[in-house]
């Protein structure tokens, strides 16, 4: 056990089940929605397709990962206390839900209607969402740099949310806002801001806990959170119009950044005390080579990366697929047998000891959708180049989400099974 995890204050543990189901199947549907709409959709970032399929991925599958993590991470690893954590999810996870799939239908079919409605129901999920974490982050007595990127990442979560949530509702209203700049900006903030500072984070508590890394050094892990939130705060300049000449090499610098961690987090898992290997130390290997690809991929196509459309497409495949379906889907092969494990051993009390973490989900499908899913990254990148491949890249994407979800279901299944029998056997202590 980690010395600074509080696990008395862990909630219900349908918490943060009912968000990590959810989210393979919002993957499931976009690889399906991929092989519909064909090699069009990856012409650009800007096709109604494209958009689409982004937002299945990033309000879809990223948001509910991420916010159904970060209401366990919080009490436990934080010590804040979240208030009604079983109503916030159970507010929370249906409404980001059906914003998501009403914003990529929005898209889809250029529907002025479901724009405002995902509009509304994402600033009210997410604020809601964003007072209830951020108030429980800013009164925790805890200390150290993952508190700080935590409370960064929920800042970026609020930020991203308000050029989102305004692009939305100028798109169904017919407003006039500068939506290409905004999205720029948007995009910064929603994966650097929330989901990589989240990523970031998080990792400075559970590598070295999880995978018997030596800890992040600490003025590295000090450094980078404020560092980035500075160059996005530098990127978000371009919204007055005048950041053109320096934009480049803000970009450049978040690239630094974000490769600085990623070295880092590749040279601390060569270093890990365990050698044997499993699928969240691959996923995340994986995840992190995605990130470098990312920032060598910027610096190939530099300044003319704008003109050629399918260099955004490209980076995106790296970054969404790539990078942050990759960490996330190792992180829940982590926490959800690690949580099971948790919840039984105080359901049963003292004596009664509960089944092996490795007994929650076998370690066979996990590697198996481990593989799959890179095949489909693989296959997702080959298909910007060669469109002849989107069909098939499509299909195998969505096989290996459906795949994480069944599994991710199986591990549910175990924990039922297990309480059932400590309940059978009349030694429970706790609901």
């Amino acid at each position: 056990m980690h010395p600074n995890l509080s696990f008395e204050q862990a909630p219900p543990i349908s918490v943060p089940f009912r968000f990590f189901v959810t989210a393979p199947w919002f993957g499931a549907a976009a690889g399906l929605l991929l092989a519909w709409l064909g090699a069009d959709a990856l012409a650009s970032r800007w096709t109604s397709g494209a958009l689409a399929l982004n937002h299945l991925l990033v309000a879809g599958f990223m948001l509910q990962a991420t916010c159904g993590a970060l209401l366990q991470f919080v009490p436990v690893a934080a010590g804040g206390n979240v208030w009604r954590p079983r109503l916030v999810a159970g507010v929370a996870h249906p409404l980001l839900a059906i914003a998501a799939l009403l914003l990529a239908a929005a898209f889809l079919f250029a529907a002025r209607a479901l724009f405002i409605a995902a509009a509304a129901i994402f600033a009210v999920s997410i604020a809601g969402y964003v007072i209830v974490v951020g108030f429980a982050l800013r009164r925790t007595p805890a200390q150290g740099p993952t508190l700080m990127a935590l409370r960064l990442a929920v800042a970026g979560l609020a930020v991203t949310a308000v050029l989102g949530v305004a692009m939305a509702t100028s798109l169904g209203s017919g407003g006039s806002l500068p939506l290409i700049e905004i999205t720029h900006v948007h995009a910064a903030w929603g994966l650097g801001g929330w989901a990589l500072m989240l990523v970031m984070g998080v990792s400075y508590h559970v590598v070295p806990m999880f995978q018997l890394t030596p800890p992040y050094p600490v003025r590295l892990a000090w450094t980078l959170p404020p560092a980035l939130v500075a160059v996005l705060g530098l990127w978000s300049w371009q919204l007055g119009g005048d950041a053109a000449p320096w934009q480049q090499a803000v970009l450049l610098a978040g690239m630094f950044l974000a490769s600085v961690y990623a070295a880092t987090t590749l040279v601390l898992q060569a270093r890990r005390r365990r050698k044997v290997g499993d699928p969240t130390l691959f996923f995340f290997r994986g995840a992190m080579g995605c990130l470098l690809l990312i920032a060598a991929s910027t610096l190939w196509f530099g300044a003319d990366a704008d003109a050629d459309p399918r260099a955004a497409v490209w980076i995106g495949m790296l970054a969404i697929p790539g990078v942050f379906v990759s960490v996330i889907s190792g992180m829940l092969y982590k926490i959800m047998p690690f949580l099971n494990w948790l919840h039984l051993q105080r359901l049963g009390g003292p004596g009664t000891m509960p089944p092996n973490i490795r007994e929650m989900i076998p370690e066979r499908a996990m590697l198996g959708q481990m593989r799959l899913h890179f095949a489909a990254v693989a296959l997702l990148l080959l298909a910007v180049p060669l469109p002849s491949l989107t069909r098939p890249a499509g299909l195998l994407f969505a096989a290996s989400c459906a795949w994480l979800g069944v599994n991710l279901a199986g591990g549910v299944r175990s924990y039922l099974r297990f309480r059932d029998r400590i309940v059978a056997a009349g030694t429970t202590v706790a609901a």
